[in-house]
């Protein structure tokens, strides 16, 4: 057996194991390694030491069911925790917030089961972060984790005092395009989250096999996704839209290397027959997509895109606004942008079976796409590909959560049934030339 699959099946062994006493020298004798050479196996292939992942394993599932309403001292001391306080200084320590800090900003998800396999997987110690920080002469600060609406974590990122952020790359490439983009943005004037010089003067850092960049804290609020059907919600949407294409027009500028991407031939050779074989996709709409938009595609004006325009990576403060996350850009079809942007408001608070919510989003996404619209000018072909993009998309993103069904079973499941929906809904996605 390969040490990588003796150390998943100790992985498994604990997840099964969590309310048990498990020490370290239990789990090298069941893998016949010596408790050195265990040690050693497991932090490489983690990103930490096993007795913290236990801990840190333990923590989520006990702040889980907490969240799901579980007795709150009966949970904790079934995890081996002796005392309220005990749980309460482990959790602040590893999480950066209170158990009830936690509970009250939010939402609680349970806990994926980590597969070591055919994932982008890293673990870092806050202890290991404070060696990386030390390059910023930063290695006293406060060190919190970076938590989503949807109860998501960031696993490749941390805020840093009140000012910064650190993310790691296993991917150099994408270190250069975020701070590319960035520099490229300011200079033209956006509000973005530009990279900070360590004391040698380099702006990335190499440690190991990741990538470290520091950047600075965009101040204000992030945009929750929920919050766009509340009040005015056409104008929320107007605006989501109008800043989406004020940073694309900014990004056709932008004369940086990134990935060519052709999101139909993903979508015929790749999302799209892999989604037809957990669903029924109507006929028809299949063959609309390879004639119609097939037609389409090649003439639809193409740039370097942001890729990630979920609302929660617009940061808001009064009247001004910028984005975060470039490391994914790339050269796609300007469209995408807003269309992702849509997608995304209907993914981070889908509900099954509200009708009168999901009647909502279709005004939500016509009115992101009209402000767009007012910024950029869509031409005639691109209004009428707009909802070719939406579902291609929506297949892009079904396709890849389920490759990934163990870790995002949460989001594999919103997103089938949200594809569901999209295809039976695809007609009230026409966006008025």
């Amino acid at each position: 057996m390969r040490d990588l699959d003796m150390i998943q099946s100790s992985i498994d062994y604990i997840e099964e194991n969590l309310r048990a006493e498990i020490s370290a020298q239990e789990l090298a004798e069941r893998a016949n390694y010596s408790l050195f050479h265990y040690y050693r196996l497991f932090q490489t292939a983690v990103g930490m030491p096993v007795m913290q992942y236990i801990l840190r394993r333990r923590l989520l599932h006990a702040i889980y069911e907490i969240g799901c309403g579980n007795t709150m001292m009966d949970t904790v001391m079934s995890y081996g925790f002796d005392t309220y306080a005990g749980f309460y200084k482990a959790f602040k320590r590893e999480f950066g917030y209170t158990p009830r800090q936690f509970l009250e900003r939010f939402r609680c998800i349970r806990p994926y089961r980590i597969c070591l396999e055919g994932e982008d997987h890293i673990m870092i110690t806050h202890k290991k972060l404070r060696e990386i920080l030390k390059n910023w002469n930063m290695e006293n600060e406060t060190i919190t984790d970076i938590i989503y609406e949807n109860g998501e974590k960031n696993d490749c990122a941390y805020y840093v005092g009140d000012d910064h952020v650190v993310k790691f790359y296993v991917n150099l490439g994408e270190a250069k395009v975020q701070i590319d983009i960035s520099r490229a943005l300011e200079q033209l004037g956006f509000s973005v989250a530009t990279p900070v010089g360590a004391a040698n003067g380099q702006e990335i850092i190499e440690d190991g096999q990741l990538y470290y960049v520091l950047t600075q804290r965009l101040i204000g609020e992030r945009l929750k996704a929920a919050n766009l059907y509340d009040g005015d919600y056409k104008a929320k949407a107007r605006f989501v839209g109008e800043i989406v294409g004020r940073l694309n027009l900014a990004l056709k500028k932008v004369n940086v290397v990134v990935n060519d991407v052709n999101i139909y031939d993903d979508v015929i050779n790749w999302a799209l027959p892999r989604v037809k074989e957990i669903m029924d996709i109507p006929e028809d709409l299949c063959i609309a997509i390879v004639e119609e938009f097939g037609a389409i595609y090649p003439g639809l004006p193409r740039q370097i895109i942001h890729r990630d325009s979920n609302p929660s990576n617009i940061i808001v403060s009064g009247d001004k606004w910028g984005f975060i996350d470039f490391d994914l850009s790339e050269k796609n079809v300007r469209i995408y942008d807003p269309c992702y942007a849509a997608t995304a408001v209907l993914s981070e608070d889908y509900v099954e079976n509200n009708e009168e919510k999901l009647l909502r989003w279709i005004a939500i996404y016509k009115n992101i796409i009209n402000g767009y619209d007012r910024v950029t000018g869509l031409s005639k072909e691109e209004k009428k590909a707009i909802p070719f993009v939406i579902l291609c998309n929506q297949f892009i993103c079904t396709a890849w959560f389920y490759e990934r069904r163990e870790k995002y079973e949460n989001l594999y499941d919103a997103n089938w049934k949200m594809t569901q929906w999209i295809c039976r809904n695809f007609d009230k996605l026409t966006i008025q030339e």
